[in-house]
């Protein structure tokens, strides 16, 4: 099987395919350069290598150590989030960060520094990451943790991949009470009410999360879906829960994302039921949602899709979140999953990382070739003369000069990265 991106392209050859099953074991030696592949969550071609050699680590599974009374957890990288939360939730512990999916791995969530509902709260994962063993391509081995080895630490995290392989990792887990969520939905009408009552929901909680109805912003009256969650304190009694995941049993030849059945979408999602108040909600919908549709990113068909994800900076946010909803908007493109969420001021760890404060938009989008391009320019118009960058774990084709504007510390992590590793994506924005 041809190794792939979650959102299905760009489709490319390597030159070997290596199982990595042992963390004490020396790199393989083999021409080509080399790049660490989880369980390709990521989008677009950051973890991909093209003509080169990719390290599959989903052999690196195993937990070395957890403590249950301070919440340290030690675990190899190639371990998945899921398989942490089927650990340790029964022992009153969760990840203190968590991206929208739990397919994710460890070295996965490291390389890419993943945010979550809660980064105006608690930052992103590697703030989290309390120490992490890298293997280089000449056999030598760093500690890397926030006291020790340091600027390798800040390098890696974030680092895509490309400072080596990180074999194993330990991390700082939070206590919960029980596996359910306190959570209170708000709809908005207009990005003017989203500002102000996010605002204040990010005072009341530790996470917030915004759906919006991407085709309903040609005007200023963008809607959506304004969510509050917190972990809920103990309770005499809890609802039942039984998860419930399907598969999208074939990948059809043409997306079913289309004009028509987003608007029937968004109306329906939009005017859906709220209950009134506060509610109890498992963890599992709460969080990730698109888990209950195992395979989802077959519904793009057979040209896959791309996300666009940006983040614009806190001054020029709002007018820039604006002008790129009307551009969306006007042009029919766009996606079920449209989400708005504001980052905090906690400065992220790594040299690379995404997150940063101000407002971030993400969205999918099916590959519909020269019209989606054109529609990403547009795009990168308004990122680029706000400040913002894009998410380089959901990328596919940002261009260099966009790259280098957004992560202004390049040059300073270029030369942190591993003579051995390379990505296609890292080519692409060097090139």
């Amino acid at each position: 099987m041809i190794p792939l991106s979650w959102n299905r392209w760009p489709r490319v050859d390597h030159r070997k395919i290596i199982s990595v099953n042992d963390r004490s074991v020396p790199l393989p030696f083999c021409e080509g350069s080399l790049l660490a592949h989880g369980n390709g969550r990521s989008y677009g071609d950051v973890c991909l290598n093209e003509a080169g050699n990719l390290l599959m680590t989903r052999g690196l599974n195993r937990f070395m150590v957890f403590d249950r009374t301070t919440g340290r957890l030690q675990c190899e990288s190639g371990v998945l989030l899921k398989e942490i939360l089927d650990l340790v939730v029964p022992q009153g512990w969760f990840l203190p960060v968590t991206p929208g999916t739990r397919f994710v791995t460890v070295g996965g969530a490291i390389a890419n520094d993943v945010h979550g509902k809660n980064h105006h709260s608690a930052g992103t994962f590697g703030h989290y990451v309390c120490s992490l063993e890298l293997l280089r391509s000449d056999g030598q081995r760093l500690l890397c943790g926030q006291e020790e080895n340091k600027q390798w630490f800040a390098a890696t995290v974030g680092g895509l991949g490309l400072t080596g392989l990180i074999t194993w990792a330990e991390l700082q887990l939070m206590p919960i009470s029980n596996a359910f969520m306190w959570v209170q939905p708000r709809r908005f009408s207009s990005l003017s009410e989203f500002w102000a009552i996010n605002e204040e929901a990010e005072q009341r909680w530790p996470y917030t999360v915004a759906w919006i109805d991407c085709l309903s912003g040609t005007k200023d009256n963008v809607r959506g879906i304004l969510s509050g969650g917190a972990h809920a304190p103990a309770q005499a009694e809890l609802p039942c829960f039984k998860e419930k995941s399907r598969h999208m049993p074939l990948t059809p030849p043409l997306s079913l994302v289309n004009s028509l059945s987003l608007r029937a979408f968004n109306a329906f999602y939009y005017h859906q039921p709220i209950k009134s108040g506060i509610t109890l909600d498992h963890f599992v919908p709460y969080f990730y949602p698109l888990d209950g549709l195992l395979d989802w990113n077959r519904v793009y068909g057979r040209r896959g899709f791309f996300q666009y994800q940006c983040v614009l900076p806190l001054e020029s946010s709002r007018d820039g979140i604006s002008k790129l909803l009307r551009r969306i908007g006007a042009s029919g493109q766009g996606s079920f999953l449209a989400v708005l969420k504001t980052f905090g001021s906690k400065p992220s760890a790594g040299m690379l990382s995404f997150p940063r404060e101000g407002a971030t938009l993400a969205l999918d989008f099916p590959n519909l070739g020269e019209a989606t391009h054109r529609l990403f320019q547009e795009l990168d118009a308004v990122v680029r003369d706000a400040g913002g960058a894009l998410y380089p774990a959901k990328d596919a084709r940002m261009p260099s000069d966009l790259f280098r504007a957004g992560y202004p510390l390049w040059e300073r992590f270029s030369t942190f990265v591993d003579p051995g590793f390379s990505s296609s994506f890292w080519r692409r924005v060097n090139s």
